[in-house]
């Protein structure tokens, strides 16, 4: 971490960088890049990343967030497949003189987070957070998701930039039609809080949405406990498979190894009317559930 201002240099447009090394963004990758310093700035101090913190930021691309991350944070562990990009920003990071920055070729959703942290050199007992930042690509932002949940041992909070439709479908309360699986599984482990929407033209390219920042902060202890998440997740996904089938339908019919007259037994077990839908279900109602059946 250095102490100079975020921003103390100029900010060069996505657009100027690009032309200047003769390349472009990559629609398969889904590349879409801040070109606005103001709302980089906000993004990083509305995460509240702090000088003992360290961050693992996903998708640093021309580093937008990355540079000012690496002014505030201990250290930024980055992780791009485009090698290209990351070619671009480790010759900016070492003309700016930022030496804290790790720059991990690599996809995210193969990457395991624990091996991030395991690696780490620069990581003491006595350490600061671990944060987890990035602007996700849209196309497979559901999937990071999924991932952070499964993998956030050690991981304090995640602050994501996603579609502003995602978003609000994973902050969706029980009974809405935006509720879903993943609604449940952040909700089951999280508490998530928007911090701010960005228009669809502060990215180059340009967008036809816009965007939301939210926080996910894990619960340090799981307010509804179950006795197999991994179980839990998979009883979820069943339920929502088919959401518009009824519980009885959808648990028996989507791959988990219960018959309709065991599903049923399994909900009124719990109180629960076999006729209801999976979005109308909260998520202590899916742990009892996911609890009663692994005790049948």
């Amino acid at each position: 971490m250095t102490n100079t201002p975020l921003f103390e240099l100029p900010f060069k447009s996505p657009q100027s960088i690009l032309r200047k090394a003769r390349r472009y963004a990559k629609k398969s990758l889904g590349q879409h890049f801040l070109n606005h310093p103001d709302i980089a700035k906000g993004i990083v101090q509305k995460s509240g990343v702090s000088s003992a913190d360290q961050v693992i930021e996903i998708g640093p691309g021309l580093g937008a967030l990355t540079l000012p991350l690496s002014k505030v944070s201990k250290h930024v562990h980055a992780i791009d497949l485009d090698q290209n990009l990351l070619s671009l920003l480790s010759e900016d990071l070492e003309n700016k003189g930022l030496t804290n920055v790790n720059l991990i070729h690599g996809d995210i959703l193969k990457v395991p987070l624990d091996s991030v942290l395991s690696k780490n050199k620069f990581l003491q007992p006595s350490d600061g957070r671990w944060i987890v930042l990035g602007n996700l690509p849209y196309h497979i932002s559901s999937q990071i998701i999924v991932k952070l949940i499964k993998e956030r041992n050690n991981i304090e909070q995640a602050v994501v930039m996603l579609q502003k439709e995602m978003a609000e479908r994973i902050q969706s309360p029980p009974g809405s039609k935006a509720y879903g699986r993943l609604s449940v599984m952040t909700q089951y482990c999280a508490s998530v809080k928007p911090l701010m929407t960005i228009k669809g033209c502060d990215f180059y390219p340009r967008v036809n949405v816009d965007s939301q920042v939210i926080q996910i902060l894990f619960h340090k202890k799981i307010l509804h406990p179950v006795e197999n998440e991994i179980f839990l997740f998979q009883v979820v996904k069943a339920a929502f498979a088919k959401r518009r089938k009824t519980l009885k339908n959808a648990l028996s019919t989507s791959g988990l190894p219960y018959k309709a007259t065991n599903v049923i037994d399994v909900l009124q077990f719990v109180g629960i009317d076999p006729q209801r839908r999976a979005e109308t279900l909260s998520v202590e109602e899916f742990v009892n559930i996911s609890n009663a059946f692994l005790n049948i």
